[in-house]
């Protein structure tokens, strides 16, 4: 099995399009009106229109509704990138903090609320887990 992607269901595909290719200077893979990707080297962040619930079974996800999922984006330097996002994200949980597991991470959150943590390893540990940064 291999993990391939995850989903965020959405009311306004467009904010949240704009948000995360903004976030993640990224380039969006938008090939309907009611989905896109965003892909890295490692994964995929898709995104999909509430329209796109009933091709699963109506009601199988809810926008705007997630309190347990972070999704997590490696930068090369998060300290920076806190810096830069400052004039336009409006809801950050943290600033640029060195975890106890070796990370320094940033906590946002998406226009949705979805918690978007954005980190750098910051101890020897953590830089042999992840190599180096990839764009």
């Amino acid at each position: 099995m291999n993990l391939v992607s995850v989903r965020i269901i959405t009311a306004d595909i467009d904010q949240m399009v704009d948000f995360y290719a903004r976030v993640t200077g990224a380039e969006v893979d938008r090939p309907v009106p009611d989905f896109a990707e965003l892909r890295t080297p490692n994964g995929t962040l898709a995104l999909g229109s509430v329209r796109t619930v009933a091709l699963f079974g109506a009601g199988a996800a809810e926008p705007a509704a997630n309190r347990s999922a972070i999704i997590e984006f490696l930068v090369e330097d998060v300290d920076t990138v806190y810096a830069s996002l400052q004039t336009w994200v409006t809801t950050f949980v943290n600033e640029p903090t060195t975890m106890p597991w070796g990370n320094r991470s940033l906590l946002l959150r998406d226009p949705d609320g979805n918690l978007v943590n954005l980190f750098t390893p910051a101890t020897p540990a953590a830089k042999e887990k992840f190599g180096p940064y990839e764009r």
